[in-house]
């Protein structure tokens, strides 16, 4: 099946238009015709080959929406014509106790990527959705609430289940208050979750000028972390904090934040390991825990989810030529807050 795109066909090469092809059609596979693919910064740091050697040629790209165009014999999942999502993987073991449990992030033999890797036969090289249309077992995709505006839809494919899964998982809730480190393409996720499942969110950030967005996302208060004074006022406030931000930090700082039994949830991993100050932990019975994506099932459960809120990712739409662009905005932090593809534009 024919397929044009972006590419990188070596290290540090830009991306280019590149056309190739998907496999064809398994009966438990459903073809999708591409609408928006969104850019998110592990695109960038694996073109770049900055977490380790990459697989090239390169199609990045696992914020996808679309819409079916093709069934397989076997589907009963969808129907030609819906509306759906693919997101970080597109495959697993099936039959570990995580893929059992409908974890498949977490997978005990490794979960495999929508891109920069080898499908499960070892051979075929994965391509992502920076492409025009795309193939999968109907099993590791999910339904798009009619609702939602498919551009914003996009970035719920990553961003979205990051955020959510952990909000979640330790149960935000109205009487809760919740942090949010950094507003930025996952942060700006993690309010809207929280603030809909009725918490009390204030978000950290060192860019005072995002304060009007947080609020209007939904945030009740906003901390400018320039001011080391501003945090240190908030001790023993927060249940429950969402660290998104990616850069070095005092994560002691943080810490002392939670209450009681609060947990902080890194999300964004960081450059180098974190100085980690036990008795800052052990004074509160406070935990610090890591949390990645999510399974099949919490997807679909985000998604609905976010069609009963009317939530999306506030989002660019760019063509496929700006995309160059796009890149040095978001590592420059220059997006508000997610640049989605037009796929027609490939």
């Amino acid at each position: 099946m024919k397929s044009r795109g972006l590419a990188a066909l070596s290290a540090n090469s830009p991306l280019e238009p590149y056309e190739f092809e998907r496999r064809d059609l398994r009966p438990n596979d459903v073809v999708l015709d591409i609408a928006y693919a969104g850019i998110c910064h592990s695109d960038i740091h694996q073109v770049r080959q900055e977490w380790g050697p990459s697989i090239f040629p390169m199609v990045p790209g696992h914020e996808i929406v679309g819409t079916v165009r093709e069934i397989g014999p076997a589907v009963t999942k969808f129907s030609v014509g819906q509306r759906i999502g693919v997101g970080v993987f597109i495959d697993s073991c099936r039959t570990c106790a995580s893929c059992q449990r409908g974890l498949q992030q977490y997978c005990e033999e490794g979960m495999t990527g929508t891109y920069n890797t080898l499908e499960r036969d070892g051979k075929t090289i994965a391509f992502g959705g920076y492409s025009d249309t795309f193939v999968i077992d109907a099993d590791y995709a999910v339904h798009v609430p009619a609702n939602l505006e498919l551009s914003g839809v996009a970035p719920l494919l990553c961003a979205g289940i990051t955020l959510y899964s952990p909000v979640k998982h330790w149960g935000a809730k109205a009487g809760m208050r919740v942090g949010v480190m950094g507003l930025g393409g996952l942060g700006h996720m993690g309010v809207k979750f929280a603030k809909a499942l009725g918490a009390h969110v204030t978000v950290f950030s060192h860019s005072p000028n995002k304060e009007s967005d947080a609020r209007a996302m939904g945030a009740d208060d906003f901390v400018a972390t320039k001011d080391p004074a501003a945090l240190k006022a908030l001790s023993h406030s927060f249940n429950l904090i969402l660290n998104t931000v990616s850069a070095e930090l005092d994560i002691n700082s943080y810490l002392d934040l939670l209450t009681l039994d609060g947990t902080l949830v890194v999300i964004g991993l960081p450059g180098k390991p974190y100085a980690v100050n036990v008795g800052t932990l052990l004074g509160a019975r406070r935990s610090m825990a890591g949390s990645m994506i999510g399974g099949i099932p919490e997807m679909q459960e985000m998604l609905d989810f976010c069609g009963a809120h009317n939530i999306v990712s506030d989002v660019e739409v760019i063509s496929a030529d700006y995309v160059a662009t796009a890149y040095e905005r978001t590592v420059a932090s220059d997006v508000k807050y997610r640049f989605v593809i037009d796929a027609k534009t490939f």
